[in-house]
């Protein structure tokens, strides 16, 4: 049985609810991490005893699973897009800035699918904008193709923003630091390539990287879906 599926405990002294407990475990993340989250913090954060959890959610697992699709209510668009390529593009932008919130977000990103109602509302929403337009194998692909890329993108930004809080120094400062080794590096002439990108490439922020490489994805999908049935 899983934790969707398992009651809650009949109600004892002390309120206590699995919306209270996931929004306690939810807190504890997005101050700390997942590191900071155990049934034994969650516990103490809400003024219980631990064992007390346990009437609700069995595994650390569990609650990770709930708190993922307490996330996932924040990506549900409210409305259904207009076609897919608006409703996958709603999602992509919509889950990148439910992790700029919750930054844990992108740890559990890419795994197993989440199979909470909100994350199943969602992968409803996804597959439903493409009903009529191609077969289920290259609807799959197209989902999973842009689902790719978004928790890839995330994971990315996630990671050079804790970079530059343990460091101290933003991408421009690390930049800077780095420089003296990397043009070394290039003078040696084994990278060509690489020297042309730094002299000559054009530095663009987090967002417009992010929009600017969805939108080809969305565009090979796009293709994929105009080329006539082999």
């Amino acid at each position: 049985m899983t934790v969707w599926d398992r009651p809650d405990p009949p109600t004892r002294p002390a309120p206590l609810d699995r919306e209270r407990i996931v929004a306690a475990a939810v807190a504890l993340a997005d101050e700390g991490g997942l590191e900071a989250v155990s049934l034994r913090k969650v516990a103490a954060r809400l003024d219980v005893g631990p064992m007390r959890l346990y009437g609700y959610i069995s595994t650390k697992e569990e609650l990770f699973d709930l708190m993922v699709d307490e996330i996932y209510a924040e990506i549900l668009p409210e409305e259904q897009p207009g076609d897919w390529r608006e409703a996958l593009g709603i999602l992509a932008h919509r889950t990148r800035q439910a992790a700029r919130r919750h930054e844990w977000l992108a740890d559990l990103l890419g795994g197993r699918p989440a199979l909470g109602p909100n994350a199943l509302a969602v992968t409803e929403a996804s597959l439903a904008a493409f009903d009529g337009l191609a077969d289920l194998p290259t609807v799959t692909r197209a989902v999973e193709t842009v689902s790719a890329y978004f928790t890839g993108a995330i994971r990315r930004e996630i990671a050079s923003l804790r970079a530059e809080r343990a460091t101290g120094l933003s991408d421009r400062d690390w930049q800077r630091a780095s420089g003296p080794h990397v043009m070394r590096m290039l003078a040696t002439g084994r990278f060509p390539a690489l020297a042309k990108f730094v002299h000559d490439g054009t530095e663009v922020d987090a967002e417009t990287s992010f929009a600017t490489g969805l939108e080809w994805v969305l565009d090979a999908v796009a293709a994929k879906l105009a080329r006539p049935p082999a």
